[in-house]
């Protein structure tokens, strides 16, 4: 027996429930069974080949024509029923139906194919439906009964073996009726079985479906993916391949981690990484301990320069992992982020910096010298204190933005003079810090001095400034913060010789 069953299409949804993907294959089943039906219409003109031939003694050719037409009759209606409500029970009844009449009219017309009578519930399981079969089983005994009856003084008047009708009558209905009943319990067990089958078939196709989906919606995303990112390649460690999805013209490669511990990706890339990074890029793509390092991971992720575009980011990320946790399919991204890293160092640099002199401001100084206390003083280390002379009167009586003038003429003066040799710091007011590196500072003060001489502005003619050295030479015991201290206390001494040279008093107008 063919079943015909058609799974829901690929553009429908694969929520769709059973019951609904039974009723769209009863309407299928219908349309077939019309088909079938007009193939019925033959019965008439085979059955006048046979009378023409002699096979069919006692039919009349007037009874093939009725059964040519009857049946076109009746294959019009079940297209008018189709067409209303293809997915009925009525309708599946309806065919089944045609079909035990034709049956009924063959036998009364002295065409009587026994086997035939059995057909109609057979048909009736591509339904799988038990109201339609127990429904079309009825009716077939029905018409069976019937046309037994009926058709029964005919053969038993043909039959030496039967003295009387009604013997002739319960014989034969009583062996149909045997067979019915077995057809009743073998065709409960198909329909129970093919129900059963056919729900894991769809529960599996729903399953494969979904599954189709969510690849459908990886390969989506994985395109997404692969426009935002510069690279984009899918490690699958399933089957150990290597598959570019951002140039599609790369052929597959394989993954032998026996044989070489990176991807091929991965060894193109590392003739263009800084060579100061190499090391750490060489054991982040390091395939032998990816997946060891992804483990309870979404993603892993480091920064590196490729010396011909700039700083990109590497990244790893977990697509699929297997019954015990461990990753085996990986995305591997690269994306050039050159541009966030000139924004991220623009803004730290504003952070870092101070407004009016752009010199390094207070919080740099104190991340920088956080680093000196934590890992020690170089040899050459020299530590520098100064401070703007006269600042306060140039406020009081020039105004703030000649004071500005004179905090950005002692910035520029210091930084002009220490330039290469360390670095400014405006911590204060007035007040500066440099942190500087190299064996003598004593030329560097008469440079200062001299700078600050030959300065001038446009509020003020002249500029000077008091500052205190300390250096790690001159007291190898001390501290940085002690060195601090040094270097404030001979500033301010400076300061203090200043005052008493110039004859000001820096508290008074």
């Amino acid at each position: 027996m063919t079943l015909f069953f058609n799974f829901p299409e690929k553009n429908k949804s694969a929520s769709e429930t059973y019951e609904d993907f039974l009723l769209e294959n009863r309407a299928k089943i219908n349309q077939y069974l019309n088909k079938a039906l007009w193939f019925c219409v033959l019965t008439g003109p085979a059955i006048a080949l046979g009378v023409a031939t002699g096979v069919f003694k006692d039919v009349s050719y007037l009874a093939c024509l009725n059964i040519t037409v009857f049946v076109v009759i009746l294959t019009l209606s079940h297209i008018l029923a189709i067409k209303n409500n293809p997915q009925s029970d009525f309708t599946s009844v309806y065919a089944l139906f045609i079909l035990d009449i034709l049956l009924f009219y063959l036998a009364y017309s002295h065409v009587y194919l026994r086997l035939t009578w059995f057909l109609v519930p057979l048909l009736s399981l591509l339904f799988c439906s038990y109201r339609v079969y127990f429904i079309s089983l009825i009716i077939n005994y029905g018409t069976m009964l019937m046309t037994t009856w009926v058709t029964a003084p005919f053969y038993a008047s043909h039959r030496a073996d039967y003295n009387s009708v009604m013997k002739y009558f319960f014989n034969v209905i009583s062996g149909n009726t045997i067979e019915m009943f077995i057809m009743l319990i073998a065709g409960f067990a198909i329909l129970k079985t093919t129900h059963r089958y056919l729900r894991e078939q769809f529960d599996m196709y729903n399953t494969m479906k979904e599954r189709e989906q969510q690849a459908a919606d990886s390969v989506n995303t994985l395109s997404s993916m692969a426009g935002i990112y510069d690279r984009v390649n899918l490690l699958n460690f399933r089957n150990m391949t290597e598959h570019s999805l951002s140039d599609i013209d790369t052929e597959q490669a394989t993954l032998n981690i026996n044989g070489f511990d990176h991807t091929s990706m991965v060894m193109g890339m590392r003739k263009q990484v800084a060579p100061e990074q190499l090391d750490s890029f060489w054991e982040f793509t390091n395939l032998t301990t990816l997946r060891e390092r992804l483990l309870e991971k979404k993603s892993i992720s480091a920064e590196f320069i490729n010396i011909v575009s700039g700083w990109f980011r590497a990244q790893y990320i977990t697509v699929e992992k297997n019954e015990d946790g461990i990753p085996i399919t990986i995305i591997f991204t690269v994306q050039n982020i050159e541009k966030d890293k000139q924004k991220e160092e623009k803004l730290i640099r504003i952070a870092m910096t101070d407004e009016l002199t752009r010199l390094y401001n207070r919080r740099s100084y104190d991340d920088d010298i956080a680093i000196y206390r934590e890992n020690g003083l170089d040899e050459d280390f020299i530590l520098l204190s100064a401070d703007v002379n006269g600042l306060k009167i140039t406020n009081d009586t020039k105004g703030h933005a000649a004071g500005d003038e004179l905090i950005k003429g002692a910035a520029d003066c210091l930084q002009k003079t220490i330039g290469s040799s360390g670095k400014v710091y405006r911590t204060g007011g007035d007040e500066f810090i440099a942190i500087i590196h190299m064996d003598d500072y004593k030329n560097l003060m008469e440079n200062i001095v001299i700078n600050t001489r030959t300065w001038h502005g446009a509020y003020s003619d002249s500029l000077s400034i008091s500052i205190g050295f300390a250096s790690h030479k001159e007291f190898p015991a001390a501290s940085v913060d002690e060195l601090e201290r040094i270097s404030d206390s001979r500033m301010y001494e400076n300061k203090q010789a200043y005052y008493r040279q110039t004859g000001h008093d820096r508290r008074k107008k």
